[in-house]
């Protein structure tokens, strides 16, 4: 058992918004909220702390916090677990225009929860080598009570179904099958433009219904390939709700206020059941999931086998302060809730992984040595193919099953006709015969219509209706109406929608008093007879229709499956080029390492000359150096030399002018 991961955003304040309201042309309001990296407080300006405004929370973010902080916190881990087999959720729960849209969506320069989901999931799927996943996503909004399909027109009004092995799913809902971030951004645009939003005074693009992004990831070992290992499957739920709203602020009027009020229902038994969930075990009672669809598909994160992580958007202004109270209390509650998540393993064939890996097996293999990333995507589509026609198949399949149990009663309820008619003519050949046999009547028939009660249903006590009777009904009301008596929705199942007025009409009529003449009651079975062949017939001629549909899709999977032995006979003959190419490149490889060998060893002898030849060099440069400093000493004696020849020339050259001159004068 685990609680539930509850966080608080605040968005920054609208100026606009602010400046407009009568509280801020006082100053800005007498109460504020403190925010905490872990509470929330409501304060006072003047006398400080309010009391019984304070609340705890696992993580409490200000306006300045971005969508990647806030994801690295609450959803990152969450991601992880779900990859690893756990299920998981996480949603944003808050008023209109507090930024729930912005947190799961984000923006081109600061994307939400939802495209950082679906990039970690894809990274965390790479990270793992010893694992091989299949990921298929759906994409549904809940808008007036009523499921649609985001990813095609065709899927509108869909219905909930509950089994033993998928658990709580939509019928009827397009799965696609994906290998890349990529294709879920497309599918996401996809269902972005078939999403209802809506302009009111408090939003521009307001959301006018509760979306369901879904990601179901399966995941088996790749070493184990003969199909006995156990599969994981885990279901990732990203929600985008919509916000809560009041009709004096929004300005609803026409369609808005039609679409406010099943959002605001639908977000008030979402809070019901949150406060069943958060009481003690002895004192809860029974939890209402299926008053609403939103509750109904969300069960397993609310108290059930999921990890779950809800962010509470608020608005900081105090002219929503009332609207942040409720949403705090909200999240409160929430935080007491706890959930029993466990690794989802089968051992059924019930995963598509599994009916798909052995036939697919080789192929995969062979297409992980090559780079044929067309081949690759003719798979995928060809598996996408294969998905749809077997959704497709299980829903005729369920239809042909209801229609050949509404076939079986007809033909029952046919049979008891046919025996009741040859009884009452039997018995009852002679209308005096039936006069006489009447029980004399002692009241006198009045004139005019009487209403008679069934001779099949018997007085019973019904309760008190109450006074005050609104459109949604209390506990506490729906216990008077049933005298105490709780009933658990949950053990209930779900009977088959068949058509079956014309059956109560015919109980209807059987209920008819013996006075009726015998020739009317074989004219009235006679007609039941003929409507009840001919309703008969329209069955099997439905039946007839079902099993030429399912012919065709029997064709349309027969020729699937010759595509895609097609697409293996072309994906082996190019795997056959592409290992002739492989082998050719082999062969390059090793007169390439051969090249490389003789290379290294050149180097190697010629790094040894280098070496060599730096110690001959470096012995030249000292030697060289040598020379220079006797050429530098040579230099200065002669320099010296040079000094001294010049005062003996000069000394010379005096004597030998003197003595000339001494030569002179004697002659």
């Amino acid at each position: 058992m685990e609680k539930i991961s509850v966080a608080v955003r605040f968005r920054p304040p609208n100026l606009v918004a602010a400046n407009t309201s009568p509280a801020s042309s006082g100053g800005g309001g007498d109460r504020e909220w403190r925010i905490d990296d872990t509470r929330v407080s409501l304060l006072h300006r003047a006398a400080g702390p309010i009391t019984g405004a304070s609340f705890a929370f696992d993580h409490v973010f200000d306006g300045a916090a971005n969508n990647e902080r806030i994801y690295g916190t609450v959803v990152r881990e969450l991601i992880g677990a779900v990859v690893g087999g756990f299920n998981g959720t996480a949603f944003a729960y808050g008023q209109t225009s507090s930024g729930k849209t912005f947190t799961m969506n984000g923006s081109d320069a600061d994307p939400g929860i939802i495209p950082r989901a679906v990039r970690d999931v894809f990274d965390t799927v790479r990270q793992a080598d010893d694992r091989e996943f299949l990921i298929r996503v759906s994409y549904m909004e809940i808008y007036n009570e009523e499921i649609n399909d985001l990813l095609t027109l065709e899927g509108q009004k869909l219905k909930i179904h509950e089994s033993l092995d998928r658990g709580v799913y939509v019928s009827g809902l397009r799965e696609e099958i994906v290998n890349s971030a990529e294709q879920v951004f497309e599918l996401l645009q996809l269902g972005e433009a078939n999403r209802h939003f809506g302009e009111t005074n408090m939003n521009m693009r307001s959301s006018r219904s509760h979306t369901i992004f879904r990601m179901v990831i399966e995941s088996s070992g790749k070493d184990q390939t003969d199909g006995g290992d156990a599969i994981r499957v885990s279901v990732l739920n990203l929600v985008d709700l919509a916000g809560s709203e009041r009709i004096i602020k929004t300005g609803a009027e026409g369609v808005r206020l039609n679409e406010g009020k099943y959002i605001n229902k639908s977000l008030m038994i979402l809070g019901n059941v949150i406060n069943k969930l958060s009481e003690n075990g002895k004192q809860r009672g029974h939890i209402p999931y299926r008053d609403s669809k939103l509750t109904r598909i969300l069960q397993p994160a609310l108290g059930g086998n999921a990890k779950t992580s809800i962010i509470c958007t608020a608005a900081p202004e105090e002219i929503h302060i009332e609207e942040t109270r409720g949403t705090l209390q909200f999240a409160s509650r929430a935080k007491c809730v706890s959930n029993c998540a466990q690794v989802n393993e089968i051992l059924t064939d019930a995963a598509l992984l599994k009916r798909q890996k052995l036939e697919i097996e080789e192929l995969r293999k062979k297409l992980q040595g090559s780079h044929s990333e067309g081949l690759e995507q003719v798979v995928l589509k060809l598996r996408n193919d294969m998905h749809k026609s077997e959704l497709e198949r299980d829903r005729l399949a369920m239809e042909l099953e209801d229609e050949r149990k509404l076939r079986m009663t007809l033909e029952q309820h046919l049979t008891e006709q046919q025996k009741l008619e040859a009884i009452s003519s039997d018995h009852f050949t002679d209308s005096i015969q039936l006069d006489l046999l009447k029980t004399p009547d002692s009241k006198s028939v009045p004139d005019g219509f009487v209403a008679c009660r069934s001779r099949y249903s018997q007085d019973v006590e019904f309760s008190p209706i109450p006074e005050n009777l609104d459109n949604i009904a209390e506990e506490d009301l729906w216990t008077r109406l049933n005298k105490g008596c709780v009933t658990d929705l949950d053990m209930l199942e779900m009977t088959p929608n068949l058509k079956r007025e014309s059956s109560f009409l015919q109980e209807k009529s059987s209920a008819a008093p013996l006075e009726e003449p015998t020739n009317a009651i074989c004219q009235r079975l006679a007609k039941e007879c003929i409507y009840d062949q001919q309703q008969l017939e329209e069955s099997k001629a439905r039946c007839a229709n079902l099993e030429k549909d399912c012919d065709v899709l029997r064709d349309e999977n027969l020729s699937l499956q010759q595509e895609l032995s097609e697409s293996k006979l072309e994906a082996d003959s190019l795997v056959a080029e592409k290992q002739a190419q492989l082998d050719d490149l082999r062969m390059r490889c090793v007169a390439l390492e051969r090249d490389l060998s003789s290379s290294r060893q050149e180097a190697h002898r010629l790094a040894t000359e280098k070496q060599e030849l730096a110690g001959q060099l470096g012995t030249e440069r000292q030697k060289m150096d040598e020379l220079k400093q006797d050429i530098r000493v040579i230099c200065g004696d002669l320099l010296q030399r040079e000094g001294q020849l010049t005062s003996i020339y000069t000394k010379s050259k005096a004597i030998i002018e003197s003595c000339k001159a001494s030569q002179g004068s004697d002659r």
